[in-house]
């Protein structure tokens, strides 16, 4: 069984002024300090107000706190000298897409090129969670097992509920303006890494894409790093719900690799049933349940994270993750970033206050709520 399961944590962050709370362009002169800083651990993003960070590889959950604590402090800190602020959200609760321009970068220049309009409305951020696999045929092995529970953590992770000063009602908007690119959803299921290869040469080979990098699946073996990568999850305000979801990947990565030396494997569902699950977590959060396709019923996500919290028993413990674990179950007790949102809207609107100004503050609340 493969011993080690390190990890990486990438997350995308907004820049808004602390006076208007409206987007705002991240200065040349920020992101020399924050590169001065942080080397190669941080980089611009596809539009001028983002910005991204990423841990470095890290043996465990209490190593990655320490690295993702400073990088969203020093984040912090430069942006405060330009009276700008990093929030941790997937949509912004009020700002137009139609006002943001990309950054000048020969990547997002060639990106723009190849999605026109599309390219233009990604005004989302998302976190990105690498566990290291370096078996190849590992990681397609685990590919359908774990896609089971990709839409577990869009649910917990849900944080975009407003577009535009609108609520969408929907717990995650993020992932209805991420569908429209190429390449992106659940992941098709491959035999062998040899058939995955193939297959991704295919669109290499008639130069649709240069590389991998190009594949946007929720979950998908890393171009870089030799690690399954899990991308469907929305950005988390607080820091310490990004390591909690972290932690339930690390966990669950562990557990497939566990039945695996048993001989057992997690049912492997069809797409089409997967996906019926990732529209509810992407409609209601955690609201309304998902389905056991085993018990064939709708089962309230407190339920499922408490069967969740009893499956991984032996690997939260062996991955000292108990606590992470905990903080999942708040967050379903409690309601999600999307839910804190709407409470922070609905309170404002009731006090007569601008409510999308007082998301935009309670957002810079939270992200540095653990720094």
């Amino acid at each position: 069984m493969q011993r080690e399961f390190t990890l990486g944590i990438e997350e995308e962050y907004l820049l808004v002024d602390r006076d208007s709370l409206d987007l705002a362009e991240a200065p040349p002169e920020l992101m020399s300090a924050c590169q001065s800083d942080l080397d190669d651990q941080v980089s611009p993003e596809f539009l001028q107000c983002q910005i991204e960070v990423g841990t470095r590889v890290c043996a465990s959950i209490a190593e990655a706190r320490e690295d993702l604590k400073h990088l969203r402090a020093c984040v912090s800190r430069h942006a405060a000298n330009h009276n700008l602020a990093p929030i941790a959200v997937s949509c912004h609760p009020f700002a137009d897409w139609k006002d943001q321009h990309h950054t000048e970068k020969d990547r997002y220049n060639a990106l723009e090129r190849a999605l026109g309009g599309v390219a233009r409305r990604m005004l989302i951020c998302g976190m990105h969670v690498h566990v290291g696999i370096e078996e190849k045929s590992l990681r397609t092995d685990l590919m359908p097992q774990l896609s089971y529970f990709l839409p577990h953590l869009l649910a917990l992770s849900s944080s975009s509920p407003f577009w535009q000063g609108d609520d969408t009602r929907l717990a995650s908007y993020r992932l209805t303006i991420f569908d429209n690119l190429p390449r992106t959803g659940l992941p098709p299921h491959f035999d062998s890494w040899s058939e995955y290869e193939r297959t991704a040469g295919t669109l290499i080979d008639l130069e649709i894409i240069e590389d991998t990098s190009k594949i946007w699946w929720d979950l998908r073996p890393s171009h870089k790093f030799p690690t399954l990568e899990t991308r469907i999850m929305d950005v988390q305000p607080r820091l310490e719900h990004t390591l909690a979801l972290a932690a339930l990947i690390q966990a669950l990565t562990r557990m497939l690799c566990r039945l695996r030396e048993r001989n057992q494997r997690w049912r492997a569902y069809d797409r089409f049933l997967i996906a019926e699950n990732r529209w509810r977590a992407q409609r209601y959060g955690t609201t309304e349940g998902l389905i056991d396709f085993g018990d064939r019923s709708i089962k309230p996500f407190a339920t499922l994270m408490d069967e969740l919290t009893g499956l991984l028993s032996e690997d939260a413990e062996a991955l000292e993750i108990q606590s992470e674990l905990a903080t999942l179950r708040g967050i379903v007790r409690d309601g999600t970033s999307a839910a804190r949102q709407r409470r922070v809207h609905a309170e404002a609107e009731e006090a007569g206050n601008a409510p999308g100004p007082a998301v935009v503050k309670h957002l810079i609340e939270e992200f540095h709520a653990d720094l």
